[in-house]
């Protein structure tokens, strides 16, 4: 690089000496792999204290764009996680330390309902009579089909969220086949639209998930199916009014081009989130199949997750899985049962809807003080425009701040700068992270 950082960096802050750098690596003037100059070094270039360098230093470390080596120095950092998609990679920070962490979209472990009566009944053997026997075990199947959104014909168990949504996607998309769904949406669908072929038709959305308008315009190109996040969506917080569902349900049943659509749908959040329970499948059953997670509300390391819609989707999704893992532990069923039916835990799940509503309702009021407008979002995360979303994530990171950045979410990298915050793990600092938040924020 010719010139000199003296001559590149106007404000000598940590905030502003890390924007300065972040920008270098951004326009790729610096490289994966360049070496960067000591703290003590850069500082007495800058006439700036090394502990002024060692700040913005921290800050790039945090945002995953520059990593120390001990006494060789600190680097651009080169591509990181290589078993992550690069979507995934984005998503996943890089595991440095900093004051508060709002970037995972995970629940507060605090609110998760203790497991320890549930395990303490298990069998001592992890046995099973037959490879061959229900999938799920009746004591869980009973609770779901008594709590299901709608009368599905077929309700089985899947290890997770992501492990239904994808065996879904499977059974239903072909090489070249379209897929409409949300924008923005949960990264990993992008990943696993682009390893089976598919074509993604976005659609736009509102604080209330899919606009109709957007979806009518998205259906005449004769999507395969329709992926769609009911509750708590994210990134946005956006929750489906049960209107909202009806119409979404009427523009697919009037279009002539997707009498055979399948709309998949992922209510990852159906515990915690406060909006009623609404499902597509409410108006077109024999359409939908739909995934319900209880990572959220009863601990991400259970992978367990429920699938139910038509006979004839749900059976080849349970036959295609017979080939692979076979069934979902019973034992972990067991263990879900009990959680869903025991009162303890049942008032756990419902005392952490409340807090993290609570926690939700608080950062959307302290935004405000600050001079954003912010919408109330439901469940864990909130979604915020930003001027820049780099330049946010680098400030954000200098006051002690990560969260994640929008890119990751968006089908289109020119759909603007966002970050996504985790409310719900906010347990306080609420005006502290509000001012920072609305000093990167977009104005309303």
């Amino acid at each position: 690089m010719a010139e000199s950082f003296a001559d590149l960096i106007d404000d000598r802050s940590p905030r502003g000496i890390a924007a300065a750098l972040a920008r270098l690596i951004n326009s790729g003037q610096l490289a994966p792999g360049d070496r960067l100059p000591t703290v003590r070094e850069l500082g007495a270039e800058l006439a700036v204290s090394p502990a002024t360098v060692s700040a913005a230093w921290q800050a790039l470390s945090t945002v995953g764009l520059i990593v120390s080596r001990g006494r060789s120095g600190s680097f651009v950092r080169q591509a990181a996680m290589p078993w992550l998609s690069p979507r995934m990679q984005r998503m996943a920070g890089y595991g440095e330390q900093t004051r508060i962490d709002l970037s995972r979209g995970t629940p507060d472990d605090a609110l998760l309902p203790s497991l320890s009566p549930a395990l303490s009944r298990l069998s001592e053997h992890a046995t099973t009579f037959s490879y061959t026997d229900q999938p799920v075990i009746p004591a869980l199947h009973a609770e779901l089909k008594r709590t299901w959104p709608y009368p599905a014909d077929a309700i089985t168990v899947v290890d997770g969220a992501l492990d239904g949504m994808s065996r879904a996607l499977e059974q239903v998309v072909r090489f070249g086949d379209r897929v409409a769904l949300e924008d923005p949406t949960f990264p990993p669908f992008f990943d696993i639209l682009d390893s089976l072929g598919a074509v993604r038709i976005p659609v736009a959305i509102d604080e209330f998930g899919m606009l109709p308008c957007a979806l009518a315009k998205a259906l005449t190109s004769s999507p395969r199916a329709v992926v769609l996040q009911p509750r708590a969506h994210n990134p946005t917080g956006a929750s489906m009014t049960e209107e909202r569902a009806r119409e979404l349900a009427r523009v697919i049943t009037t279009s002539r081009h997707a009498s055979d659509a399948v709309v998949i749908e992922d209510d990852h959040s159906a515990g915690i989130s406060t909006e009623p329970d609404v499902s597509l499948g409410a108006f077109i059953p024999g359409q939908v199949l739909h995934v319900r997670s209880f990572s959220k509300t009863h601990g991400p390391d259970l992978r367990i997750a429920a699938l139910g819609g038509p006979d004839e989707l749900v059976n080849r999704i349970v036959s295609r899985r017979m080939l692979t893992t076979g069934w979902t532990s019973r034992m972990v069923q067991t263990i879900l049962a009990e959680l869903l039916t025991e009162n303890a835990s049942v008032n756990a799940v419902n005392e952490a809807r409340m807090v993290y509503f609570s926690r939700q309702k608080e950062l959307a009021s302290a935004l405000t003080r600050h001079g954003y407008s912010a919408t109330l979002a439901d469940g864990l995360n909130t979604w915020i425009p930003v001027t820049d979303e780099r330049s946010a994530l680098v400030q954000l990171s200098a006051a002690g701040i990560r969260v994640a950045g929008g890119t990751p979410y968006l089908a289109s990298p020119d759909a603007g700068s966002f970050v996504r915050v985790t409310a719900g793990v906010l347990g306080d600092e609420f005006d502290f992270v509000a001012e920072a938040l609305a000093g990167v924020a977009v104005k309303s």
